[in-house]
């Protein structure tokens, strides 16, 4: 990911941050289980966008899963730069770890 992109992240925290009547664990923990509220939400599009409840039928497309995966990877972002100031390099570092496991180096 690119500086700007963790940059507009860093903002966003800080935002959130501002706004949040929480105590700072307490908020913490809300934007960790966040990750879950929205791994649910891209399970609903897939299951809109295959018509797969008889009752509503297609109710998605395959667009609003490819946006409700960008807010899955946006929260995730929030949730790591919540816990840890070194978010960019953490993530940057465990990517490239991933990238060689995969390569078989």
């Amino acid at each position: 990911m690119d500086a700007e992109t963790w940059e507009t992240v860093e903002r966003l925290v800080a935002w959130l941050d501002a706004q949040s009547t929480l105590a700072p664990e307490v908020e913490l923990m809300s934007r960790l289980l966040k990750l879950s509220e929205e791994t649910g939400e891209v399970a609903a599009a897939v299951i809109g966008a295959l018509g797969q409840n008889p009752r509503k039928g297609f109710t998605h497309t395959w667009d609003d899963v490819d946006r409700e995966l960008c807010d899955v990877i946006l929260t995730a972002m929030v949730a790591l730069r919540s816990r840890t100031p070194g978010a960019a390099a953490l993530f940057r570092t465990h990517l490239t770890a991933v990238a060689t496991r995969a390569s078989g180096s």
